[in-house]
C-alpha cells in the first residue's frame, strides 16, 4: 500500500497534496533551497494564510487545512522550514530569528505585504518569532497548541548536539509512531500517515544529514526560548489549546515527579491568555496536542470565525 511515496527503503520523495516550488538562496556561504507549496483559489486578491509546522512534521500534515481555507476563498503558503520536510537540511546554526528571516525572504519573493498565521507546536515558537520581528507583515496570528510556553532549559537537562545527533540515529517508524501516540487520547489507524511522513523527511537528503538536522533544531528549540516575549505580540491573536496536551520537550529526562509539574497545557493556555494582551483563547476539551488532525472542521471553524471577525 502506498501512503505518500512507493517504496519499502523510504528512499523516495514525499508526495505532497499540492505542487511544491522552491526558493534558493544562501546560509553560511552553503546554497540551499526551501520547499513551500503557494496554493490559491479564484480570487486573485485573496488574503493569505502562513502556516509554520512543528518539529516533528512538516507542510504535508497541514493538506486538510490548507484545503478548507482554499474553499474558505483563501491563499495557503506552506514552507517546509529549512531543515525539515523536502527542504534542505544543512549543517548550520538554526535559530528561530533565522527561519523568521527566512520566510519574510518567501514572502517577499511571492510579493506578498500582508498574512494571517498559524503556528502548530514549534511552530508557534516560530510564529511568535515572526510577529516580534516583522509585525507590520501579521494581520492576525493564530497559536495552536504552541510549545516554547516554558523555559525548557531551566528544568530539562542538557544534552550535546552529538549526544541528539545519536539519539536521532536510532529513529525507526516504531519509536517515531510511539511518540507521537502521545500527542492524542486516543490513537486511530489513520494518524499513521503522519509518522509515515515523519519517518520519509528525515530520508531527505539522506538519514544522517536528516538525523543532524533534527537534532541542531531540538538544540533551537531548548536554546532559544521565546516564553519571556510573549507580552510584546501586538497583532490580534488567537490561541487553540486541546485540553489533554502534556507535551514537554526533552520529557524523557525527567522524573515523574518533574513532569508531574510541566506541560499543563490547561493552565499554560490560561496563562498565554494573559500574557498576549489581544488575545482570545479557545479550550477543547478532549483534544491533544494537533487539534487540526484531530478535530479537523472544529478547528477550521474557529480559524475561520476569528479571521473573518470584525475588529
Amino acid at each position: 500500500m502506498c501512503l505518500l511515496f512507493c517504496t519499502t527503503s523510504y528512499s523516495q520523495t514525499i508526495v505532497y497534496p499540492y505542487s511544491v516550488s522552491y526558493l534558493n538562496f544562501t546560509i553560511e556561504n552553503k546554497p540551499v533551497r526551501m520547499a513551500y507549496m503557494d496554493v490559491r483559489g479564484d480570487n486573485p486578491s485573496a488574503e493569505t494564510v502562513l502556516l509554520f509546522h512543528g518539529k516533528n512534521f512538516n507542510a504535508y500534515y497541514w493538506k486538510g487545512v490548507i484545503a478548507g481555507l482554499i474553499r474558505s476563498g483563501y491563499r495557503v503558503v506552506v514552507p517546509d522550514q529549512i531543515g525539515w520536510g523536502l527542504s534542505d537540511k544543512p549543517d548550520i546554526h538554526y535559530s528561530f530569528h533565522l527561519l523568521a528571516h527566512n520566510t519574510k525572504r518567501l514572502l517577499d519573493t511571492l510579493g506578498i505585504q500582508k498574512v494571517h498565521i498559524i503556528g502548530h507546536s514549534m511552530g508557534g515558537m516560530l510564529a511568535t518569532r515572526f510577529a516580534l520581528m516583522f509585525p507590520a507583515t501579521v494581520s492576525h496570528l493564530i497559536l495552536e497548541n504552541p510549545i516554547g510556553l516554558e523555559d525548557y532549559k531551566t528544568f530539562v537537562p542538557y544534552r550535546t548536539p552529538d549526544s541528539l545527533y545519536q539519539s536521532e540515529l536510532k529513529a525507526s517508524f516504531a519509536s517515531l509512531k510511539k511518540y507521537q501516540q502521545t500527542y492524542y487520547p486516543q490513537w486511530k489507524p489513520e494518524y499513521e500517515e503522519y509518522v509515515t511522513a515523519q519517518l520519509a523527511a528525515l530520508q531527505v537528503p539522506d538519514f544522517e544529514t536528516g538525523a543532524r538536522a533534527s537534532a541542531l533544531t531540538y538544540q533551537m528549540i531548548y536554546e532559544q526560548p521565546v516564553v519571556y516575549e510573549f507580552k510584546n505580540i501586538t497583532a490580534p491573536c488567537l490561541i487553540v489549546i486541546g485540553q489533554e496536551d502534556r507535551t514537554i520537550v526533552g520529557k524523557n529526562l525527567l522524573t515523574p515527579e518533574v513532569i508531574a509539574q510541566h506541560g499543563k497545557y490547561p493552565e499554560l493556555g490560561r496563562w498565554l491568555n494573559k500574557e498576549i494582551s489581544n488575545s482570545k483563547l479557545v479550550e477543547l476539551a478532549g483534544v491533544g496536542h494537533i487539534p487540526h488532525i484531530q478535530e479537523p472542521k472544529l478547528f477550521l471553524q474557529h480559524v475561520k470565525d476569528f479571521l473573518s471577525a470584525k475588529p
